[in-house]
């Protein structure tokens, strides 16, 4: 049996640089559930989405080496890509819960609760400088951040979910809405080597998160037989 994959490149910057790569699988209830998580770790993006039901908006995403209950790129990416198959999301329905979800021309955006983010160890550093410097972890789920410009939100960050099979994420939107959930603000994050995120509170414990998307490439994978 082949699966297709759609690869897709979630919160490139303006200019359409970086981005976190992305894998959704439109066809996931071909999947078998004893199947995912090699699949995942075969193509070892950040995540791996399966689209169990696009009609009601049932996913599943997966690390190279587990399954998450929620995640931001993921949800952004997948939202952004049923929009482009002709059939937008109003949410999206992963394990952790009920995900809304909204478009703009340039945006899509996604909301969640800072308690469906993986624990995180969160680092407020001095400077950019001093996250750009920031060596690399060798164990747990580091997240080192410092403001650009706190007067009007600008933050630069960087993530290291080693304890996901993932040295270092290019974008993480999970962090961000639990970033949000801490500093009670609408932030501009700058993260990894040129992706940016938008992320703000929304009232009654949601944070919105919204990001650009692009099409990579979409490609036949040999699945289960």
């Amino acid at each position: 049996m082949s699966i297709e994959v759609h690869e897709l490149l979630v919160f490139p910057g303006p200019d359409g640089r970086a981005g976190n790569p992305l894998g959704v699988i439109l066809d996931g209830a071909r999947v078998p559930d004893a199947d995912r998580q090699r699949i995942a770790a075969e193509l070892n993006y950040s995540e791996t989405v399966f689209v169990d039901d696009a009609a009601t908006g049932a996913i599943r995403i997966f690390t190279p080496a587990a399954e998450l209950p929620f995640a931001g790129h993921p949800t952004v990416g997948t939202a952004w890509l049923l929009a482009q198959e002709g059939t937008p999301a109003t949410a999206l329905r992963p394990p952790a819960g009920t995900v809304p979800v909204r478009y703009e021309p340039e945006l899509t955006w996604v909301s969640g609760r800072p308690e469906w983010a993986p624990p995180i160890n969160f680092r407020q550093l001095a400077s950019a400088a001093e996250v750009d410097a920031y060596p690399q972890p060798t164990e747990g789920n580091t997240y080192v951040w410092a403001w650009i410009d706190e007067a009007a939100g600008v933050v630069r960050s960087r993530s290291f979910p080693v304890a996901l099979g993932i040295s270092e994420d290019e974008a993480t939107g999970a962090a961000a809405v639990a970033l949000v959930g801490q500093v009670q603000r609408r932030v501009e994050i700058h993260q990894g080597v040129g992706s940016v995120l938008v992320a703000g509170p929304t009232g009654e414990g949601l944070v919105e998160l919204g990001g650009r998307v692009s099409a990579v490439r979409r490609f036949a994978l040999d699945g289960p037989r």
